[in-house]
Parts: structure tokens; sequence; C-alpha cells
């Protein structure tokens, strides 16, 4: 495999892209980047200085995107649909223009995209897709990849939910526990399938270090649980004993309150990383007591900002 020099962030602006800019630039990779502002080497508005960003990269990741934490109302749904559906389109055509282009791209996906599932979970070859909004985009943002007319290695990366010091993610079940509130959110059997922002990052090298890996790749920690024990486990890492549940009226009120969707939380996502599992990735953080620990260790007292669409 070809030493990896060179690597494009789209959306580097975001909590996941600080992380993975961070980490490559530590290991000595040079980074550029592409999106809206001045600060970004290369910019959406200007086609030709995307073509020149991308020109000589080992590898792009696109992970630009509006965040979904926010109320479905038709504007915001057109934000989050077109903030990734003709930005991964726009970075095709680009990438179908540039004289030597990456070995490989990786679109940031969302294992949103499965079903709402309590009886397995779904992995790249037997999970079944979902329905409803979120799954739309999800099957549209990696439509715009797939259909691209660039014939490079493509990967779409279906992200479960990224935990990591720092990030606005973990902060709601950290705030809700040290207000007293850290018990089951609705009835506690929704599936929570997260993964440590490290690994994630990790992921990404491990995909371009095995060319045979291509198409939907599900990143995604095998220790999946059920909310219950998530919010045991919150509690747990906080040195708290108890914690009052959240039934599914009080999480629908709370979320107008703070203007996102209650499904962020009640949907039961049980996503399988077959093929980080196949191609022998290990995970630093493989279980959740192991990613609550150090997240914990790394974050302040007090209660914590949380992103609002």
């Amino acid at each position: 495999m070809s030493t990896m020099n060179n690597v494009v962030i789209c959306g580097a602006s975001g909590y996941i892209g600080q992380y993975l800019r961070c980490s490559l630039e530590t290991s000595g990779i040079n980074v550029r980047t592409i999106g809206r502002g001045n600060s970004c080497d290369g910019v959406w508005s200007d086609m030709q200085s995307v073509v020149d960003v991308l020109d000589g990269a080992d590898l792009v990741v696109n992970l630009a995107g509006r965040s979904v934490s926010c109320r479905y109302n038709k504007h915001n749904a057109d934000e989050i649909f077109s903030s990734r559906v003709e930005t991964t389109a726009l970075l095709g055509r680009a990438l179908d223009r540039t004289p030597q282009p990456p070995s490989l791209w990786i679109n940031a996906s969302t294992g949103t995209i499965y079903r709402d599932a309590h009886d397995r979970p779904m992995d790249e070859n037997t999970g079944e897709l979902g329905s409803g909004f979120s799954v739309a985009v999800a099957r549209a943002w990696e439509q715009a990849l797939f259909e691209s007319p660039t014939p490079i290695r493509k990967v779409a990366l279906r992200m479960s939910i990224v935990l990591g010091a720092g990030g606005g993610t973990i902060n709601p079940f950290i705030n809700l526990t040290r207000l007293g509130f850290g018990g089951r959110m609705g009835d506690g059997r929704q599936m929570f399938s997260w993964v440590h922002v490290h690994d994630l990052a990790r992921s990404i090298i491990h995909v371009y270090e095995h060319p045979e890996v291509s198409g939907p790749v599900n990143v995604a920690s095998p220790d999946a649980v059920t909310n219950s024990v998530l919010m045991d486990e919150v509690r747990t890492s906080l040195g708290r004993a108890r914690g009052l549940p959240t039934p599914d009226w009080m999480l629908k009120l709370g979320a107008r309150v703070i203007r996102t969707e209650a499904e962020l939380v009640l949907k039961s996502r049980w996503v399988a990383p077959g093929v980080l599992s196949d191609t022998g990735f290990q995970f630093t953080y493989p279980t959740l007591t192991s990613a609550l620990n150090q997240i914990v260790q790394e974050t302040p007292r007090g209660l914590l900002p949380v992103a609002l669409g």
C-alpha cells in the first residue's frame, strides 16, 4: 500500500473534522481543506479551487453536512438534504476534472440508514434499510457518491453515534445525568450503536490501507447496548447511583424546547461493523465502559454546551 502523505478533508470545521485533522497532522500527514470559509484551502463556490486542492492528494474525506440536531421543518430539512447531497455531487464533478485525483474517496453517511431494529444487528450485507426522512437523506447521500462519474474507489462511511471528549453527542447524556435525569429514555429498550471518535479516525486510515474495501462500511463498536444500559454506564462513569427516567412524552416536549427531534434518542439503531471486523480492524475502545471512562476523564465538571439547530 502506498504511503499516505496528503489528505483533503471537506467539512473540517465540525467536531469529527477537527479531530481527524489534528490526528492526521500529528502523524505528519499534510491536510488541506474544502469548505465555505476563507480559512479553507478550497471553497465550494469556486470549482477550480476545489480541483486544485484535490490534485495530487492520496485521500479525500467528505464530512460536509448540516447538523441533524434540529427540528425537521421544511427550511432545516432542505438544508440537511442539500448540504449533504449537493456537496457530494459537486465533489464528484470536481474529482472527475482533477488531473491527479486521490485513489480513495471516503464520504460520510450514517447508520441511521437502517431500519429501527430490536431483533438483530444490521451489517453491510444483510442489513435492511429503513424509511422516513433521515433514511431518505442517507439514501440520496450515498446515491450521489456512488453515481458520481469519477472512477476512483469510493466508500460510504455509515457512522453510528460518535462519542468523544468535548463532542456534542455525548454532552446531553452527561448533562441529564448531572441534573438527576440519568435513567432510561422512553422504554429503554432501543439499541444504541456508537463509536469512539478515536476509532472513527483510525477506521478511515484502515479503509485506506485495505484497497479491497469499497462500498458501504459500518463504523460502530461491536458493543451495541440498550438505552437502559447506556444510561447505567453513564451514571457509573460519573459516580451517580440513581437517575430519574425520561418518558417518551417528556423527551418529545424537551426536544421541542431545545429545537431537535426525539427520534435521535428513541430510534433503535443496531449497527454491526461487518466489513471492519472482516478486514481485521481492532477497536481501541471496544466497550462502552472503556469509551466513557476515557471521555469522563477528559470532560470538565458542570453542564456542557450542546449544539442546537
